[in-house]
């Protein structure tokens, strides 16, 4: 292990970390793993739009290590202050606008929260690593959370390496894209210790219902429809949120400054496949006379929809030595049985968020104007 990283996991239970978008589905997860099983002191920093969710934060919410401010990563001053004030060890990232959907008919706010708030963040973050001393400039990490949909769209054979060339199709990989170019730039430029990780499609407890797992479950236990898009044969590789978790901070203490660290699951599935599982579990477990499957109907496809992604996680592995604990089947039954067991964690958020409307459309979509 290098010395940066030895310095770091030194700091062991009295470590600092701000987590940027803890109050979203993998931020809320990450916080949840930190505090409530690493004993480690979080400083949660997020604008709380539509998708986050204060809830998924309540197993934690009265740990004395836990604590929460309400700001936009775009606000330099609030940056600022919320570093200067909490003096973190460690910052992570994860703070995005992130359905491609939402992202074809409102691009603008992915730009100005993926990208511009991603500089500001940067910007704050290189003012506050600069003024510390010793040892603890020495262990100040920032990892940069991000997505295997900057690399596009590979074909039937073949796995996203950290080596490959980015190839983003839609307004919300594009400005992830960016962002982790920036990451990369800070670093070679400035010296600034940052690292980037690029994730495959995460699932599990407390994920926003407009996401393609909670959305069928959810649709499937009210007996509407399942919208498959296309003909359902785009294929994804499916990462349990808690594994992703794991590997987060795994990379933060051990990772080499400068490098991506891509994780997967080692799950590829079909929308299709993905979608006749979730039907064949709640067969078992919320049987409604015709079985689920009934609902699946396919509706037009996403513009720009890429057709396969598949992650190579072997780096992550090979010199970090993670592994995901759970298998797609594994994870799908964890991740039904929660959403079953927790009506009133969704029930607010589809009687007054989302009620499962297609998003998305092309359709009379406006032209945003600058």
């Amino acid at each position: 292990m290098c010395g940066e990283a030895a310095r770091f996991e030194a700091l062991g239970a009295h470590m600092q970390i701000l987590v940027t978008g803890g109050a979203g589905f993998i931020g809320s997860a990450l916080c949840r793993y930190l505090v409530g099983e690493r004993d480690i002191r979080v400083l949660n920093v997020d604008k709380l739009t539509y998708a986050a969710n204060l809830n998924s934060l309540a197993p934690i919410a009265s740990n004395p290590n836990y604590h929460f401010l309400r700001a936009d990563i775009c606000d330099r001053a609030a940056m600022d202050a919320a570093l200067a004030g909490f003096q973190p060890d460690a910052i992570i990232h994860l703070a995005a606008e992130s359905h491609v959907d939402r992202s074809i008919t409102g691009a603008g706010e992915f730009i100005q929260t993926n990208v511009v708030g991603t500089y500001t963040l940067l910007e704050a973050a290189r003012g506050y690593w600069m003024q510390l001393k010793g040892s603890r400039r020495d262990a100040f990490r920032f990892l940069h959370v991000s997505t295997d949909e900057v690399y596009g769209s590979l074909g039937p054979q073949g796995l996203f390496e950290e080596e490959t060339a980015y190839d983003p199709s839609s307004p919300y990989s594009a400005s992830k894209a960016a962002s982790d170019h920036l990451v990369i730039a800070w670093h070679r430029t400035y010296g600034f210790p940052g690292l980037i990780s690029n994730c495959s499609n995460n699932y599990g407890p407390y994920q926003f219902p407009e996401k393609l797992i909670p959305l069928m479950v959810l649709n499937a236990l009210h007996g509407h429809a399942l919208p498959v898009y296309g003909d359902g044969s785009n294929i994804r590789d499916w990462l349990y949120v808690d594994d992703h978790a794991r590997a987060l901070l795994l990379i933060l203490e051990r990772g080499r400054l400068g490098e991506k660290y891509n994780v997967g699951g080692r799950n590829e599935r079909s929308n299709l496949d993905v979608v006749s599982r979730i039907c064949s579990v709640l067969d078992l477990r919320s049987p409604k006379g015709e079985p689920h499957r009934s609902l699946i109907t396919y509706v037009e496809d996403r513009p720009g929809h890429d057709r396969r992604y598949a992650i190579d996680a072997t780096k992550l592995e090979r010199e970090l030595g993670w592994r995901a604990q759970e298998n797609f089947e594994s994870g799908i039954e964890k991740t039904i049985d929660w959403y079953l067991a927790n009506t009133a964690w969704w029930e607010p958020l589809r009687r007054n968020v989302y009620t499962g409307e297609r998003l998305g459309l092309l359709k009379n979509s406006r032209v945003e104007s600058v």
